[in-house]
């Protein structure tokens, strides 16, 4: 597969502007792990080769077990994630999907359960980049591999 756009070289403030909504999330209070989560499985549900490198690299230099990584794709069967891991998920996954269903009320509950109100807006945000950013990455046909996470 041969790369299409390079942004970086001919549009920057397009990196400009998602650099912008990934150091808000940095500094949002949601723990860092919960985050890669959810954007690793997002980047699985759209097909982003190069973002599920990315996050499950980022995952695993954060001291994410394998066995997580490996039950992502069957979290709701599994038994290592946590309450408020599983509500993020279900939201993720709702927002990802939204024109199969329009969020939930369920998605919705479960999240409200176990997030703050001002929790879920940046979780909610968090799924809306990373949607953003696969959508991008697909679209340039960024070549998975090369990334390496910043050292912890």
């Amino acid at each position: 597969m041969k790369p299409r756009i390079n942004y970086a070289k001919t549009a920057p403030g397009v990196y400009d502007a998602m650099d912008a909504l990934d150091r808000y999330l940095a500094g949002c209070g949601l723990q860092k792990p919960l985050l890669f989560l959810v954007q690793l499985r997002a980047s699985q549900l759209n097909g982003c080769a190069y973002c599920i490198d990315m996050h499950w690299k980022d995952l695993r230099a954060a001291g994410e077990k394998e066995q997580r990584l490996y039950g992502l794709d069957a979290w709701r069967e599994s038994p290592y994630y946590t309450d408020r891991e599983k509500a993020a998920l279900a939201w993720a996954e709702a927002v990802t999907r939204i024109a199969d269903g329009h969020a939930p009320d369920a998605a919705h509950e479960e999240a409200r359960a176990q997030f703050s109100e001002r929790e879920l807006a940046d979780l909610t945000l968090a799924v809306a980049t990373i949607n953003a950013w696969n959508r991008l990455s697909i679209a340039a046909r960024l070549t998975p591999g090369t990334y390496q996470p910043a050292a912890a």
